[in-house]
């Protein structure tokens, strides 16, 4: 049975039982603008313990606000009781809760295109507050007055700029004002949800559209100061014909496809280190900027809360991100250790989106491309001839030097230079005597 049909059931079932019940929220919006949606939210007038008496499977997430999940052929589905909230003293959840109709439960949602109400048994949809008409016409209006359901939960402000760059609608007007004034309050939402908010916008469609709305709301100087920083340094032209930094994230944004969470980080800051890094002498120059950008990079990461390994990957993005124009110089050893690294894929496509976005030269990247495509994992990643426990053997002590021999070994092995576990040995040797003599 498919996730809808699963969540149809569940709304008969309900109604059979002598309760109202109804899809809500953005699976409506997504069936009425023809799209699919993966998660069904059910609202219904009973209450929680009559829900968790319905059905055979529950878990009550959160029964002091009306929601109970139930558990489906293993699917999980929201069903929340139909309710009016208070003041939200925390900027997130409502001080308190009372049960009321379907045009109370509406009116406490976020935006209109998200306040509507299928009932998929009898196909009538409930629109109280002008959903369907702003699906048409493209907007992305908050459900009454703009400054109370933004005041009630200050991430809707970063929530209204996802749905427009998802969806491509307008933010309307009253909405945008709304934002601009209370841009300085998002600091209320915790970093997590900063973070994970801020991930969607930019593995979503359109993320480009995303960054530029954020800014234009006065979000993004809040949220990341430092992207906000690009704007108007300037790049050598012939280099860079696009414009300046900013300019240039946003295109490179813009030719994204299914982008990853790190992936789209590291494109949204690989140049975040030429705003502090900037000369001009004979010309426009960044030195060290990788550098320097991953470092920020990381302080990001950091106040965004992102996840140890995200973090790596991401600053490791950043600082590698120029490599590629110097790929066909490269000895093979050093092109191979490049090609072995776990974030090897997401790297060629930074540098590939890069050049798309500047130049317009993609060679180093097709080089890397070719390179990397004639290469067997073995060849990449190959066994080495020679352990610690060998050079044990061979009389020397363990110590740092002992790194600096077997990478030595490992370098002619991925040079092609060591074929054979004889050969290591012998060169092995010649390094132990070398150290020993010292």
């Amino acid at each position: 049975m498919s996730v809808k049909q699963n969540a149809i059931e569940i709304v008969k079932t309900l109604q059979q039982h002598g309760y109202q019940a109804f899809f809500a929220g953005g699976c409506v919006r997504d069936m009425i603008m023809g799209r699919e949606s993966s998660d069904y939210d059910i609202a219904t007038n009973a209450l929680p313990q009559k829900v968790i008496n319905l059905f055979e499977k529950t878990i009550p997430v959160g029964m002091q606000f009306g929601v109970v999940i139930v558990v489906k052929e293993g699917r999980q589905f929201e069903v929340a009781t139909f309710r009016t909230e208070s003041s939200y003293s925390d900027g997130r959840h409502p001080d308190s809760v009372a049960f009321g109709s379907p045009e109370d439960d509406v009116r406490r949602r976020d935006f209109t295109i998200n306040g509507l109400l299928y009932d998929p048994v009898s196909d009538v949809t409930l629109d109280y507050v002008g959903g369907r008409a702003d699906i048409a016409c493209g907007i992305v209006r908050a459900i009454g007055n703009p400054f109370e359901r933004f005041t009630e939960d200050k991430l809707r402000m970063m929530r209204a700029v996802r749905f427009a760059s998802r969806f491509r609608f307008a933010i309307h007007e009253d909405t945008e004002k709304a934002i601009m004034q209370l841009a300085q309050t998002i600091h209320v939402v915790s970093a997590e949800r900063i973070r994970e908010e801020l991930e969607k916008i930019l593995t979503g469609t359109n993320p480009h559209t995303g960054i530029e709305q954020l800014d234009s709301l006065c979000l993004l100087k809040e949220i990341l100061p430092e992207v906000t920083g690009m704007k108007g340094v300037r790049q050598p032209e012939n280099f860079h014909p696009e414009g300046d930094v900013f300019v240039h994230t946003l295109l490179c944004l813009s030719k994204m496809v299914n982008p990853t969470w790190t992936l789209s980080m590291g494109v949204l800051l690989h140049d975040i280190g030429k705003t502090v890094t900037i000369t001009e002498t004979d010309r426009i120059r960044f030195n060290l900027h990788e550098k320097v950008g991953a470092e920020m990079a990381a302080r990001i990461c950091d106040r965004l809360k992102t996840a140890t390994a995200d973090k790596y990957r991401i600053t490791w993005l950043v600082l590698k991100h120029l490599c590629f124009k110097d790929a066909q110089m490269m000895r093979p050893n050093k092109l191979k250790r490049l090609f072995a690294e776990d974030g090897y894929p997401e790297l060629a496509e930074l540098c590939r989106i890069d050049a798309l976005a500047s130049s317009g030269d993609l060679s180093d990247y097709h080089f890397c491309r070719e390179a990397f495509e004639k290469l067997t994992h073995e060849e990449v990643k190959p066994k080495p001839f020679i352990t610690g426990h060998d050079l044990i053997a061979m009389g020397l002590t363990p110590g740092p030097h002992f790194r600096d021999i077997l990478t030595k070994l490992e370098d002619e092995q991925l040079d092609g230079n060591l074929t054979t576990r004889d050969e290591a040995i012998a060169m092995a040797q010649e390094l132990v005597g070398c150290k020993q003599g010292k």
